[in-house]
């Protein structure tokens, strides 16, 4: 079969390799999946810098999540049946950017009849980290004011819909007025465009001063220390990752002064501590997805080949929505 494989690290179009390797067979209690769609995300190019905390033994196969089609079962694998289309986590380093892959059945979820390949492969990782964000970590109550950075990007996209379908008031912030543009399309009330505005301003004007209630953020950096200049009396301020490169170093005594919490959200640690819980929101996600509440935004479907460019895009910020490889 066909893999992208990463030999050694560095900037993903270049790190990446397309090989011919031996179709993976599954073990005890795991299935094999034929991979209908892989999504990319932001962790892919960490992963190929070498800069993930999970770092898989080279040679490794990017792709963290996909839709697939069970075609085999390992030894006690139960759950999923052979010709089920599901959505998953990938087992690193046998990752998604491939034709076929081995996962975990116990991790396997059904995929939404509402949505196609791609769209069902975007709305695991992207979306789960938003429900738990938002839902389980930040407790956000329709009628709030919720702040998403990167609100045109596949994590922020999603933090959008979610924000929207749990009745909150959504400011998005972009940059660039395409991006401008996609927000306003997923839904958000307010859409604000960092290169020409504060969004600082924007948040107190539109709240008359109180600021927001919520902060998404999967930015880092200077957004999260200027949100810190308009959360609300026992705001939230959800730190979901660092794509600007910069990890922010907080004032703890500016957060007791101003009575704002600051919330860390990693995902995956959900996956071995509370399983159910996972299962339990993609119950949610997918009831969303079947009444078009929510819709993974699927800006470019690619071929297998188009994989490293795809991920060294996503990596350089100028994609909006998802880039999703269709083998």
């Amino acid at each position: 079969m066909k893999a992208w494989r990463v030999h050694e690290n560095g900037e993903p179009r270049e790190a990446m390799r397309l090989d011919e390797v031996p179709t993976p067979e599954p073990g005890p209690g795991e299935v094999l999946l034929r991979v209908r769609a892989a999504d990319v995300n932001f962790p892919d190019a960490m992963l190929c810098r070498g800069q993930y905390q999970i770092r898989p033994p080279l040679p490794f196969t990017p792709g963290v999540e996909f839709c697939g089609e069970v075609v085999a079962a390992g030894e006690g694998a139960t759950g999923p049946a052979v010709g089920d289309r599901v959505i998953t986590p990938a087992a690193l380093p046998g990752g998604a950017f491939a034709e076929y892959a081995v996962v975990p059945a116990a991790g396997v979820l059904p995929a939404p009849a509402a949505l196609d390949d791609a769209e069902a492969a975007a709305l695991h990782i992207g979306y789960q980290t938003g429900w738990f964000g938002l839902h389980r970590r930040a407790a956000l109550r329709p009628g709030e004011t919720l702040l998403v950075h990167a609100a045109a990007g596949g994590v922020g996209s999603a933090a959008v819909q979610l924000g929207k379908a749990a009745g909150a008031t959504v400011i998005g912030v972009v940059g660039g007025p395409e991006k401008a543009e996609v927000a306003r399309k997923l839904g958000a009330d307010i859409v604000v465009d960092r290169h020409s505005e504060d969004f600082v301003a924007v948040v107190k004007e539109a709240t008359a001063g109180r600021g927001a209630n919520v902060v998404y953020d999967p930015v880092g950096g200077d957004s999260y220390t200027r949100s810190t200049k308009c959360i609300a009396f026992e705001g939230r301020i959800v730190v979901v990752g660092f794509t600007s490169g910069t990890v922010p170093a907080p004032g703890l005594n500016h957060a007791l002064v101003k009575n704002y919490a600051i919330l860390g959200l990693h995902w995956g640690l959900y996956n071995t501590h509370d399983p159910v819980a996972v299962r339990h929101a993609h119950d949610e996600l997918s009831r969303l997805a079947e009444s078009g509440a929510v819709r993974p935004l699927v800006s470019e479907r690619l071929p297998l080949s188009g994989a490293s460019d795809a991920v060294q895009r996503v990596a350089d910020g100028t994609t909006t929505g998802r880039l999703v490889v269709q083998p």
